[in-house]
């Protein structure tokens, strides 16, 4: 609760700033809210709106000597490691779309054609970042937003401020990551193995007539093909980026719940 006047002001004002740390590194963490290019102002005010629910599901107390201080320091550190952990459980979960993207991509032969990702900064090839839209607009019709939001504030009950992870929260993340990256592949799979396919044949066809101009005649067979086939793969593929948007946010829920 805000002090009446401005009595207890400044000790307010911490015990806001305490409150921010665990929003502000999950929302760091975390798709959509860290994309580079949501406004840092934006990220602020969103986390001080989710610390200052927060105060009121558990007890915040500032260390005696103050946040700068030793104790106030691991207290940092230990609010800072819990909200990482629960933003990039989701972004594990996220990022399968990513895998499978640059698997498609260097298969279809436009490992080369890369744009500039907004969510990372980074240069993504193009159906990369296709399929990126989509997992953000899944993960938007699911109010994944909204559950990490929720999970954050229900953190602060079986992890009050001060208390750390347990070693077996990080082993969970180690897994799921070897996880996602399975399940990357395997959403690539089916256009993946096709497109293969469709290069054997490429290739069959370079051996029994020399003459045929390979280059000019296999990227576009392959460009053709993988544009037909993620048209009638998408929503098996839609399924399965929803299915790991899922598990990134049942893996939050498990690291919220301690």
């Amino acid at each position: 609760m805000i002090a009446p006047a401005f009595a207890g002001l400044e000790t307010q004002l911490w015990l806001w700033m305490l409150a921010m740390i665990r929003p502000g590194a999950a929302l760091l963490a975390a798709p959509l809210f860290g994309a580079s290019a949501v406004p840092v102002q934006l990220r602020i005010i969103l986390s001080l709106a989710i610390g200052i629910a927060a105060l009121n599901s558990a007890p915040f107390a500032l260390p005696e000597q103050g946040l700068a201080s030793i104790a106030g320091i691991a207290l940092v550190a230990a609010e800072v490691i819990a909200g990482l952990s629960l933003g990039f459980a989701l972004q594990i979960g996220y990022s399968a779309a990513f895998i499978a993207g640059e698997t498609i991509a260097n298969a279809m032969g436009l490992g080369f054609a890369s744009m500039v990702d907004p969510l990372s900064g980074q240069p993504t090839p193009v159906v990369g970042r296709f399929l990126s839209i989509i997992a953000t607009f899944l993960l938007l019709a699911m109010d994944g937003h909204l559950l990490l939001i929720q999970y954050v504030i229900m953190s602060y009950q079986a992890l009050p401020p001060g208390n750390l992870m347990p070693a077996s929260a990080f082993e969970s993340i180690a897994q799921f990551g070897g996880t996602m990256f399975a399940s990357g592949v395997i959403i690539a799979l089916p256009v993946t193995f096709t497109l293969i396919l469709v290069q054997l044949v490429m290739g069959m066809l370079a051996r029994t007539a020399p003459a045929l101009n390979l280059f000019a005649v296999g990227l576009p067979a392959t460009l053709l093909a993988g544009l037909v086939l993620l048209a009638i793969a998408a929503p098996v593929m839609g399924e399965a980026i929803s299915d790991a948007l899922r598990a990134g946010l049942d893996l939050s829920l498990m690291l919220a719940g301690g």
